[in-house]
């Protein structure tokens, strides 16, 4: 079994991980400066003895870990009210950041698995969207600080893959959701759940026809493992196909959770990508993952934690 380190460890998708490759047999190390991350995700493995929780920044480099096998790089913020707020912070993780891991990847001959985003393409005029696309992305707008990050951390990773040999794999990841997910990130399945269980009009922002594909975690998890157990280098696409408007999200939450909330209308906000959808093929075929979890299914179950989360809270 592997020695795996995972950077944003203490995160929404870093903390699925962290259960996956435990569960796996592998010793898990968890590195996390909790800006956007919460020891709440993790407080169930502390006295797991295979499991280690390490809190920094990987703008500074990295401490000794001991023997790293693979490294899964999920440190940034994610969301818009977090990367919004924290835009220095942002572009320095997907720089400087993503810089340590491989530095720390090419020293102990490790595996790096990049965790880009479907935000490089943009608000794309290629749907749906294929590896190849190289996007639509305004380099200087207010989303840009995340957009770009990723982008320059993709073209690190290659750098890094060509120049030194190292071992890596890229993902860009569609919009994901479920349990552990911040009430308040500002993401829209967030915000409808939320808005629903509290009896608070849904926010939608523009007419609500713009689309996207909602990934389930565990699914997202799955496709992530089986790239680091891999020698794909990519990018591939991690994505749930199903593609759904925000006036379709917004009543699948309703149904879900048997709320009578109204639906209230906002400007969209700047860059607000129209369509978004993954061409997932090459996961399919060369690692042959495909989602499980439908997105009515999926809503379930995170409207449950959220429910769970609000009465510890409460």
């Amino acid at each position: 079994m592997g020695h795996i380190v995972v950077t944003g460890g203490a995160g929404f998708v870093g903390s699925h991980l962290n259960d996956a490759l435990l569960a796996a047999g592998h010793d898990v190390v968890a590195v996390d400066n909790l800006v956007t991350g919460s020891v709440d995700n993790i407080g169930h493995l502390l006295d797991e003895r295979r499991f280690t929780f390490v809190e920094h920044d990987i703008t500074r480099p990295l401490p000794d870990l001991g023997a790293v096998d693979a490294i899964l790089h999920f440190a940034s913020p994610a969301s818009p009210v977090d990367y919004l707020e924290l835009p220095i912070e942002t572009l320095e993780v997907g720089s400087l950041g993503t810089m340590h891991v491989l530095q720390l990847a090419r020293d102990a001959g490790a595996r790096v698995v990049l965790a880009s985003t479907s935000e490089v393409y943009g608000d794309p005029h290629v749907h749906p969207q294929v590896e190849e696309y190289w996007g639509n992305v305004n380099p200087i707008g207010p989303r840009s600080v995340y957009d770009e990050a990723k982008r320059f951390s993709e073209a690190v990773t290659m750098a890094y893959h060509r120049t030194f040999g190292v071992s890596v794999g890229i993902i860009r990841i569609f919009n994901t959701y479920g349990p552990r997910m911040r009430p308040s990130d500002g993401r829209v399945v967030s915000n409808f759940i939320r808005q629903a269980l509290a009896g608070e009009p849904l926010t939608i922002y523009g007419d609500g026809s713009q689309t996207r594909s909602f990934c389930y975690v565990s699914d997202l998890v799955r496709g992530i493992v089986a790239v680091m157990d891999s020698e794909e280098v990519g990018p591939l696409n991690l994505g749930n196909p199903g593609e759904f408007t925000m006036l379709e999200l917004a009543e699948v939450v309703l149904d879900v959770t048997g709320s009578t909330s109204a639906v209230v209308h906002e400007s969209l906000p700047v860059d607000d990508p129209k369509q978004r959808k993954p061409d997932i093929t090459k996961m399919g075929e060369r690692l042959g993952w495909d989602p499980e979890v439908a997105l009515r299914d999926g809503v379930a179950r995170t409207a449950a934690w959220f429910r769970s989360f609000d009465e510890v809270e409460g």
